[in-house]
């Protein structure tokens, strides 16, 4: 899905539930440094990202605000002011998630890359001209049309992992990270 209509270079919102956990969102962000898209989140889904972060205890939260501020530094046209009030009319599972379509529809992006598929309805969406994509869809079709950012952002993290103690393969490290998918593709070549 991704790859057939998203842009290369464009913007795509990223949900909280794929900025936490790290592997996933230090590819995400490799390939987005990488110029494949442009990465957009709000100061409310940064919140969630430390909030889940803080559930490990007050090490876990001081590492996000860490991992935060880099994450500012390197990308700092993604941070959007997000008005929700232009959510209000749209009907989700769960009404607390329309911050995520107002930063969408505040950055004019097409897409919001969640693993949360299920609180963002095709249809609602499409009504603002949006999609929501799993993040092992959204980087397996980046790979189809650039192989070479992606794999490497893939063997980036893999290789940080393993510097930090990590002692898991490839493989077993792209399933902890939800990317089934990609990971096939990377296996295939």
């Amino acid at each position: 899905m991704a790859g057939s209509y998203f842009p290369l270079g464009g913007r795509a919102v990223l949900d909280a539930c794929v900025l936490y956990p790290t592997i996933l969102r230090e590819v995400l962000l490799d390939v987005a440094g990488a110029g494949l898209f442009a990465p957009v989140w709000s100061v409310r889904i940064l919140t969630e990202w430390r909030h889940a972060a803080a559930r490990l205890g007050p090490e876990g939260e001081m590492v996000a605000g860490a991992e935060i501020a880099q994450a500012r530094l390197r990308f700092p046209k993604a941070e959007v002011v997000a008005d929700e009030g232009v959510a209000l009319a749209y009907d989700l599972p769960d009404p607390a998630d329309r911050h995520v379509v107002a930063a969408a529809l505040s950055a004019r992006a097409r897409v919001i890359v969640t693993a949360n598929l299920r609180d963002f309805p095709r249809e609602t969406l499409a009504g603002a001209g949006l999609s929501a994509v799993h993040p092992d869809e959204f980087l397996t079709g980046l790979w189809r049309r650039d192989a070479d950012p992606v794999a490497g952002a893939v063997h980036a993290a893999h290789a940080r992992a393993q510097a930090l103690g990590g002692r898991f393969d490839l493989r077993d490290m792209m399933k902890r990270a939800r990317l089934p998918r990609l990971a096939k593709a990377l296996a295939r070549g």
